[in-house]
């Protein structure tokens, strides 16, 4: 059975051969449960309020402040798998 680790690694690799470009918000999503499951929480200082795409994706990885690195890889699994 694969690790959780390898099932994110081919969850990234999928997210490139998606059928269709999901919307604005699912991609967000996917961002932060990425930047959170590798790097954890969000220790960055926020963009300028002219960066409205850095704001936008800094926002999203800092809702998941706390989530562990397991729970951010298997709820990225899961978005993938919806996708797909």
């Amino acid at each position: 059975m694969p690790t959780l680790q390898k099932k994110f690694e081919a969850a990234v690799a999928n997210s490139k051969n998606l059928s269709e470009r999901p919307d604005n918000m699912t991609l967000l999503k996917l961002y932060a449960l990425y930047k959170q499951a590798s790097v954890g929480d969000n220790t960055e200082k926020k963009p300028g309020f002219t960066d409205m795409v850095g704001r936008a994706k800094w926002d999203a990885w800092n809702l998941l402040k706390g989530t562990s690195s397991n729970d951010a890889m298997q709820k990225y699994i899961d978005l993938i798998e919806s996708l797909s």
